[in-house]
């Protein structure tokens, strides 16, 4: 059945052609615009829903540009959702922009801290963001060219890292109206696969004990800590009984603070991820008891604050296949002379054969695969057709949420992966609205990969947006 749709794209691409004149064009004008938007969001470095001013300066781009924007949506100050033109079909672009904590990176190719900043866009979500709206921006320009009845909308979607910001939105019903959805994220590498991911839930335990003199007086204490490392101590024998692609994680982020007190209060963040959120969800229900029983048996109390909760992405080989041959088309990264000294200095901190001239202008071979990661694209992708892509903003091997990524996500070479990806990004929005048949055979793999009895269910529950969780 996908065999038959995939065939049925390929003879209606080869038929129909591609816009890559017109857009490349539009990616020329709107250039200083995307990346000066980048560089902004570089600076800014902005955590999980605290993305203010990154939120503000992407709307005021696409507002200036004729974008109608409906801000603070599904209760998330810093969400909002940029229109452009009318009627059917509905392509939206999804664009992030929040950084991580405790990685600060000049754009240098050595390890050289920011005095003073203590994140940094160490995933390049500054570049996704400014990409993605520079796509929006050149469909909106060939929608005024040609007249072609159709709508682009840009989700600006906050809090990607730990924080779901797009299951919010998914639960608040905004993407029921759109047919397609596009996106891309920054890499070492150009590809557009149709890929799945691992699914994943977090959640913050607390415990809860009794403050005593640790000397004088150990037996009136009961202590926070204790459960802590009790959960801890269970979680990791846990691990030699579950299935072998289970991930788990965990940091203590509040142990105490002086260690002839008994600690009253300490917090773990754990993280746990699987392909398969029905195996998701009982492996949760297998952490959650190791805490209840940490608690039981060290005499504390327990909280748990459930912080996020992603699918797994569902592939989609027709859209998949339409973004593939549009980046094939365009071909990958090519650097100028200073580039290619600031690459091989930077190729001298990561390992060895990571690198060679000419890695970045190379498109990998179209395949189906899976990451180990995880993203809050997975809920998008089960509720709408959904396809993305990669493209070689940082020097290829470096990886992601490190110094490296930072560093070069400020600079040239982020700047034109992220040019790279508008451009692929707009001709390939731009193949869905001309082509009806595109999007009706990306609907019907669709339905079949999630199957007749599928009912979306978001892994997070009902609860409202950690709106402070990086506070």
């Amino acid at each position: 059945m996908i065999r038959l749709l995939l065939a049925t794209v390929m003879i209606s691409l080869a038929a129909q052609g591609w816009a890559q004149s017109s857009v490349n064009a539009s990616v020329a004008a709107h250039r200083d615009s995307i990346i000066a938007t980048a560089d902004a969001l570089w600076n800014f470095a902005e955590l999980g829903y605290l993305e203010t001013e990154s939120s503000a300066t992407l709307q005021g781009v696409l507002e200036t540009a004729g974008f109608s924007i409906t801000r603070g949506v599904a209760d998330i100050p810093t969400a909002f959702i940029a229109s452009y033109g009318s009627g059917s079909p509905v392509i939206a672009i999804l664009g992030e922009f929040d950084a991580l904590p405790g990685i600060s990176q000049a754009a240098v190719p050595y390890p050289s801290p920011i005095e003073g900043k203590t994140s940094g866009q160490a995933c390049g979500h500054n570049l996704f963001g400014a990409g993605s709206m520079g796509a929006a921006l050149a469909v909106k320009d060939w929608l005024d060219q040609t007249g072609q009845t159709g709508t682009i909308r840009f989700y600006g979607t906050p809090a990607e890292e730990g924080g779901s910001g797009k299951v919010y939105l998914v639960r608040a019903g905004l993407f029921e109206d759109v047919d397609a959805v596009l996106h891309w994220h920054p890499a070492s590498i150009n590809g557009a696969n149709a890929e799945s991911s691992l699914a994943n839930k977090s959640a913050k335990f607390r415990f809860s004990g009794v403050s005593s003199h640790a000397a004088r007086a150990p037996e009136r204490g009961r202590s926070a800590l204790d459960g802590v490392e009790a959960m801890n101590f269970m979680v990791n024998l846990l691990r030699e009984h579950v299935p072998e692609e289970t991930r788990i994680h965990y940091v203590i982020t509040d142990g105490g603070i002086a260690p002839n007190v008994v600690p009253n209060f300490a917090e773990s963040f754990y993280y746990l991820r699987h392909p398969n959120a029905a195996v998701l969800s009982e492996l949760w229900e297998r952490l959650v008891a190791t805490a209840e029983a940490a608690a039981l048996g060290t005499g504390t109390q327990l909280e748990m604050e459930v912080i996020h909760g992603n699918h797994s992405t569902l592939p989609n080989s027709v859209l998949s296949q339409v973004v593939h041959q549009q980046l094939s088309n365009l071909g990958g990264i090519t650097y100028n002379e200073e580039e290619q000294k600031f690459a091989e200095a930077l190729a001298q901190t990561l390992p060895e054969g990571s690198y060679y001239p000419g890695r970045e202008s190379e498109i990998e071979p179209y395949a189906e695969s899976t990451t180990k990661g995880s993203t809050d694209v997975g809920d998008v992708s089960w509720n709408v057709p959904t396809a993305g892509l990669r493209t070689a903003t940082f020097v290829p091997g470096t990886g992601l949420h490190s110094w490296q990524a930072v560093a070069t996500g400020g600079m040239s070479i982020g700047h034109k992966g992220a040019l790279l990806a508008s451009k692929t990004l707009a001709a390939s929005a731009i193949e869905l609205i001309k082509n009806p048949e595109i999007l009706s055979a990306a609907k019907a793999e669709f339905d079949t990969r999630r199957g007749p009895d599928f009912s979306y269910r978001a892994l997070l529950g009902d609860r409202d947006p950690p709106l402070d969780y990086r506070r």
